[in-house]
């Protein structure tokens, strides 16, 4: 494979059989793979959050209509 450097950018290379650009900077790529983490750990936790949300909604009503029940036998 041959690598041409990109010009301006330092840490990238063009590869001449593909010409795709390549990032050879260890330390971009190493920060790249911890935000993507981070964001997909962010996500998961909103996902969460959002499921117990919406059990807690699920359990105030039921309990909503067992009040209203009640209140009827009255």
């Amino acid at each position: 494979m041959n690598y041409l450097k990109v010009t301006g950018h330092d840490g990238l290379v063009r590869d001449t059989s593909s010409q795709a650009i390549i990032n050879t900077n260890v330390s971009d790529y190493n920060n790249y793979i911890k935000q993507r983490n981070a964001a997909k750990a962010r996500l998961s936790e909103q996902d969460r959050q959002a499921e117990e949300l919406n059990n807690i909604k699920s359990e105030l009503s039921d309990i909503k209509q067992m009040l209203v029940m009640l209140l009827k036998d009255r």
